[in-house]
């Protein structure tokens, strides 16, 4: 991947901008109160949103931010989150600016939070969904 790539991390309610890039919604549900028009999305991949029982357990408690993002890790590991995943890895080798939206209040621990650790290298992929994930996928591509 270029190291010239920039992920950013946007509540979805915030103004875009020209600095977003390219905007990836990642959250299950629609944001409330929030148009298509006025969101400006490129693209929503609600599969890497945490299930509904999670993110509700972590709305309830989220004094359990470590339980959480294990949890979302091991949620990752789901086979429609792995094309998800994949489908991001691929927005992120094309665009060099990313921006992963949320419709969360708390900016600093949430899903995008998480998904922005593992797609900087800062935390460990899921198994299988890594950089020899894409790179086989690549291969499959050109044949």
């Amino acid at each position: 991947m270029p190291s010239t790539r920039t992920v950013l991390l946007k509540r979805v309610y915030d103004e875009p901008a020209d600095s977003d890039g390219f905007r990836v919604l990642v959250d299950r549900l629609w944001p409330r109160g929030l148009t298509k028009q006025d969101a400006r999305l490129d693209a929503w991949l609600r599969d890497l949103a945490p299930s509904n029982e999670l993110r509700k357990l972590f709305h309830a408690h989220p004094e359990r931010w470590q339980d959480f993002r294990q949890r979302c890790l091991t949620e990752l590991r789901e086979p429609s989150a792995g094309i998800a995943l994949q489908k991001l890895y691929e927005v992120l080798d094309q665009e060099k600016a990313v921006s992963l939206l949320f419709a969360s209040k708390q900016t600093d621990r949430n899903n995008a939070t998480v998904l922005k650790e593992i797609v900087e290298g800062v935390r460990k992929p899921p198994k299988g969904t890594g950089a020899g994930s894409r790179a086989q996928a690549r291969k499959r591509a050109k044949r």
